[in-house]
């Protein structure tokens, strides 16, 4: 079992510890409910170190990701970043990923904690440009600062106008006292905010600013659990729930980051580009409990005849709409939003609606 360097401090906030992606990590701290309205009304900080971090550079480094992805690294430019995820060749998806542009030849790829070995092999597997690799994932650290009041939080502890880090764009330079940490305005949550990246040994320090920092805000340490209900309210994928290697980005509704621009050759793009114009036959929905009920994953989706349809692939209760909330796959001619759908839950058939996502709206 594998720790990240902050691991004293959340056995010290006396967080509840699991095992997840091989490493000891804090599911909760006041509770998920708590922790979740935090980040949507003020501010929270989430550890996740345990995220992959891998190097990507030299002279074919953009020309090796091309290839490699589904988005378009051309629209990249430096200090900008990019949702994306690797095709595997057989109409699946790899892992879902954020590249960063430091320069035209050199980009950061932050991956999921669980696929960092088989995203490794897969970079070298397919490496026929000669990029240098290099997996960076035991040496960095990385914290997500995610909410309304995030901004002010972080602006206390760093000359950078963050007002000026646009979103999904990224600055390096000082905060807290630790120079050149990267500053980016991305985050899993739909409350806005920023994820920061720096060596192991200046996380304690950074935390601990932080948390002074934000202490008038209302700043909490949040756990995977809140972070699992918050990006379920966006309709947010996870990987090995919502994708994988057996789903296409086309069904998982992740067709804007599949770019068939002119030149953009990825691994692929032929087959995904049959599925964008003939269509598919199965499409990851959401959809909301019109009964009390919470959807889990892997209970059966049922259609009006009883007839199994699918499965859920995420569910939870949502703290803000009070309602049970969930995704998974359907029939194409099932997906619109209205349709009425069965959830079994606990031996019990309860109406669920298909809904357009994201289940959270901003309001204003």
């Amino acid at each position: 079992m594998k720790e990240t360097a902050l691991y004293g401090i959340h056995k010290a906030l006396g967080a509840r510890i699991i095992l997840f992606a091989g490493y000891q990590m804090p599911v909760e701290y006041s509770g998920v409910i708590d922790e979740h309205l935090t980040v949507r009304n003020a501010v929270g900080m989430f550890d996740v170190s345990h995220m992959g971090d891998i190097w990507v550079r030299g002279p074919s480094a953009s020309h090796f990701l091309q290839r490699l992805t589904t988005n378009d690294i051309h629209q990249l430019f430096d200090g900008k970043a990019q949702y994306t995820c690797f095709p595997n060749g057989k109409g699946g998806i790899v892992d879902d990923l954020i590249i960063y542009r430091i320069n035209p030849d050199e980009y950061l790829l932050v991956v999921n904690a669980a696929n960092i070995e088989k995203d490794w092999e897969w970079l070298n597997s397919q490496n026929k440009e000669g990029a240098e690799l290099e997996n960076a994932s035991p040496a960095i650290s990385q914290l997500a600062v995610q909410g309304p009041k995030a901004t002010d939080v972080l602006q206390r502890l760093t000359s950078i106008n963050l007002s000026d880090i646009k979103y999904y764009s990224f600055l390096t330079g000082p905060l807290a006292g630790v120079d050149r940490v990267i500053i980016s305005a991305t985050g899993y949550t739909g409350s806005g905010g920023f994820e920061l990246y720096m060596p192991n040994n200046h996380i304690t320090k950074v935390w601990t600013e932080i948390m002074k920092a934000g202490e008038i805000y209302g700043i909490k340490p949040i756990g995977l659990a809140a972070r699992d209900t918050l990006r379920l309210e966006m309709g947010y994928c996870l990987y090995g729930n919502d994708i994988d290697d057996t789903t296409s980005p086309i069904e998982a509704g992740l067709g804007w980051i599949t770019r068939f621009t002119e030149g953009n050759n990825f691994i692929d793009r032929e087959f995904l580009m049959r599925q964008k114009q003939e269509g598919v036959k199965k499409k990851l929905i959401g959809f909301a409990m019109l009964e009390r009920g919470i959807p889990r994953p892997h209970y059966n989706i049922l259609g009006n005849n009883g007839k199994i349809l699918g499965h859920v692939t995420s569910g939870t209760m949502s703290p803000v709409l009070q309602q049970g909330i969930g995704l998974g796959y359907l029939q194409t001619e099932m997906t619109a939003p209205g349709q009425v759908i069965g959830i079994e839950i606990r031996n019990k058939i309860l109406q669920a609606q298909v809904v357009k996502l994201p289940f959270y709206k901003k309001e204003g």
